[in-house]
Parts: C-alpha cells; structure tokens; sequence
C-alpha cells in the first residue's frame, strides 16, 4: 500500500490495547498510512480518550486488565452511536466477537493480526463514518441550501466585503457579519468557510431566532438520553456536528438570556456540556455569527451581555443594504430571472425599461431576500416575454425616498389593479398580509412567538409567511 496525505483535520484512531508490544506494532502500520493515533491501555483511559480526542474509529481489544472491550463499546457508543468499533479477540474466542457485533461493533480482528486486513478494515470504518457524517450535514444544510442567492454584484462596498473576507478566512477568529435582514449574511458565511483552512470540514448553520427558547439549547449543545421527558435517546447538539468545522449562529442578537454565559463558555473555551450531561466535552469549531440588531444599542442597554459581545465582534464585517448599491439591482434581477425561467421551465423573460426603473426606484427594505421575492413572482404571473413593472407588485408598497408623496391622492391610486381579476386579488391580499405581519412585530417588539399569538397563527405558519415576505 501507498502511503497516502491525510488532511490536519482528520480525526484520530484510537486504539485500547494492553500489550505494548501489540499496540506500537497497530500505531505503526496506521501511522505510516498518515493516519493520527491515540492509544490506551484499558477502558478507564479509553473513556478519557473518547471525550478528549473525538476519535474517527475505535480499534479495541476484548480482553484488558481494567474493564474489558464491551466496555470500550458501550461506552464509545454512548459517546456517539455511529462511531465505527472493531474488536479484537484471541482466535479461539470468536463468539466473543459475535456477541460485540450484536452490541454494535462494525466488525472484528482475529489475533495474530495482519496488518494488511487491518488497514483495509480501518479504511472501510473511516468511510462509513464519512458516509454518515456528510448525510447528517448534508439533512441540516439541504432546506437552507435552496433557493439561497449567489453573491452578484460589482458596488465597490461589496468588493470591501469580498477583500475582509478573503482576509477573516486566512485566520480561526470568530467574524461577525452585521446587516440588514435579507442582505446574504449565510451566504457570506459560507464563503468564510470555503475559503478558509477548514473547507473540508462541516459547515453547520442554526437560527437562534427560529427555534423557541426551551429548545434552542439542546440544538446548541445537545442532550443526554434522558435528560427530559421525551429524549429517548442521546442527541449530538450544533457545536458537536460542526467539529472541526464552521459553526454559523445566525441571528445572535436574539439569543436569550440564559443562554448567552454558556455561548460565551463555548466559544472562549471551546468547552460545554450537553443537556442533562455532567462531562465537559471539547470540540474544536470557528465560529460565524451575524446580526441584523444593532448589538452596541442592546448592550448599552443592558439586553446583551457585553463580554459576549466583545468575544463575537472580534472581526466585524458589515454587509451593505441593497438600496446602498442600486447598479447591483439589474444584475441581481437579470440573475434571478435567468434562474427561474430554468426552474419554471418557462422561455428566457427580458426585463423592459420601466420595469427596471421600478426596480431601481425601489427602497427594497427586504434586501436581496426580497428582490429574490419579487423576481419569482413575476416570473410566475407574466404570460408573454417581458415582465413589465405590473408584473412586479410593487406599486401598492407605496412611495420609496424617490417618489414624493402625494397626500391628496387616494390610497385605491397606489394598488396595481393590472390584469385578470385573480392576479389583482392576490396581489392586494398579499400586500395586506406583509403589512399585518409587519404590524404584529412591531407590535410584539420582534417576538416572533409573541406576534404569532397576536395573529393567532401557529408559529411554524408564521415564520413561513415571514419567509415569503422576504421579512425578518
């Protein structure tokens, strides 16, 4: 066999022999194949191993001098269920090795071991891993993955933001991205992550507004099994899943209280206990956070812990608005038909000149969210080749900081009551939708429980709808 590269970040094997003789002849012929090795001689040091390392693969033998390998089993599965274990036993016990696999053990060694069979079965064990890490990943990102738009534009405020990104990426500090509501902060997290030392690793993303208080911290942190009514079983929290990866916090801003002394443990120590657990557990992540709060205010204030906001702005990084660089906004829009004509399987739309004009004229306090908004609707409503400025819905949104008021003018003057009586009704039960939810919010002070209940939606209905609206 060749020796093969491993990347830095590759996990350990962890290897639970007694005999030392037996244990540096398995690190060798792991480590000339650049595997990392961690070695102990009983459970009691392979329980310490399991917590300290987060190894890829566990090789164990069934016979030690303190516990034995059932116990190394148990316990690595306990430490995460999918963690590949292969036991290793004396010749004439084979039904020892039966008995490990029926408790979870991915497969067995028989003693003399041959290095070659080793190797093999290690490599077998690593991509199982790989295999069900990646769909795990893979499960979280997918919802948030479509429909999220590309970085497109020349403003030469983005190009600041590309060169501090480009910057951040080099170094393991923690960047928070600041902006308004729809301008691409993941998106510009995920460009972190790409271009960073860790693009190989996971990349996991959570909304700390998106999720009620009472959970947000088993999804952080994860729980023990349990560690309240209902958890059957053991649960890997954010930081677990993104280790050796990217963590993205979106919506810091809105992170409760009680939870911001432990996210501050977390990302000065890169420690923490799951829910329910006592063990501290090491992991290590770069964190991404972004906000669209004004996090300087909640600290004067008193509703943000100052600590914690010094430890997340360590490198800022301020997304600029839409309105801020209005030549992006044909582009943006030309980019955005091109995609859901492909989508909708419709001919390739044109946008005529004042359809643009409309387009620049408007404020956009959705940012590129909302522009992405608007495009698809029109792309759904125009019947021939070009979307006009009815196709877009945005004269009933009312005057932007271009057009001047009128104050004599009746309010039925502003409604796009353009074609079928159908796409006029939508348009307008639409623009009274956004404007109550809008209304709830403000009402509700941005407590999206609080304004579901003032709706008298269900929360799950209530963030979709903030969702169509391009609102946040």
């Amino acid at each position: 066999m060749s020796v093969r590269s491993r990347h830095s970040a590759d996990p350990p094997i962890l290897i639970v022999e007694d005999k030392d003789s037996l244990r540096t002849m398995l690190r060798l012929a792991l480590e000339a194949q650049g595997h990392i090795v961690v070695e102990a001689r009983d459970q009691r040091e392979a329980e310490a191993a399991l917590l300290s390392s987060h190894p890829a693969v566990v090789l164990s033998d069934l016979r030690l001098p303190a516990g034995d390998g059932f116990g190394v089993l148990r316990a690595a599965k306990e430490f995460d269920p999918q963690l590949p274990v292969i036991v290793m036993t004396a010749f004439g016990s084979i039904q020892d090795a039966v008995a490990a696999m029926k408790e979870g053990a991915l497969d067995f060694l028989a003693k003399p071991v041959d290095p070659d069979h080793l190797l093999l079965m290690v490599e077998r064990a690593l991509a199982q891993r790989r295999l069900a890490t990646e769909n795990l990943i893979l499960k979280e990102e997918l919802a948030q993955r479509r429909g999220a738009p590309q970085i497109v534009g020349d403003d030469p405020k983005l190009k600041q933001v590309s060169v501090a990104l480009h910057r951040a990426a080099a170094t393991d500090m923690t960047v928070l991205l600041e902006g308004e509501s729809g301008t691409g902060k993941e998106l510009f997290a995920r460009a972190l992550h790409a271009l960073s030392p860790r693009a190989d690793g996971p990349f996991v993303a959570i909304n700390c507004a998106a999720i009620p208080e009472n959970l947000l911290e088993t999804e952080l942190f994860g729980h023990e099994k349990g560690a309240f009514t209902g958890a059957a079983a053991r649960k890997l929290g954010k930081f677990e899943l993104a280790h050796r990866g990217t963590l993205f916090l979106d919506e810091i801003g809105d992170l409760p209280p009680t939870l911001q002394p432990k996210i501050l443990r977390a990302l000065e120590e890169k420690r923490f206990e799951r829910v329910g657990g006592l063990t501290p557990l090491q992991v290590d992540v770069r964190v991404v956070a972004a906000t669209n709060r004004n996090l300087k205010a909640a600290v004067a204030a008193r509703q943000y812990r100052e600590d914690l906001y010094f430890r997340l702005s360590v490198f800022p990084i301020v997304i600029p608005p839409l309105r801020d660089r209005p030549d992006d906004i044909p582009m943006l829009a030309r980019y955005f038909i091109d995609r859901f004509c492909r989508d909708l399987k419709k001919k390739p739309l044109v946008l005529s000149p004042a359809a643009e004009e409309e387009l620049r004229a408007y404020a956009w306090p959705g940012n590129v969210r909302e522009l992405q908004n608007c495009i698809e609707r029109a792309a759904i409503l125009t019947e021939g080749e070009t979307i006009h400025p009815r196709h877009l819905s945005l004269s009933f949104r009312g005057p932007t900081p271009s057009m001047p008021v009128d104050e004599e003018a009746s309010p039925w003057s502003k409604i796009d009551l353009s074609g079928t009586l159908a796409e006029a009704s939508r348009r307008t039960l639409g623009e009274m939708e956004r404007r109550k939810i809008e209304q709830a919010l403000k009402e509700a002070a941005g407590n999206r429980g609080r304004a579901a209940e003032l709706l008298q939606v269900s929360y799950k209905a209530f963030t979709t709808k903030l969702k169509d609206y391009g609102i946040e």
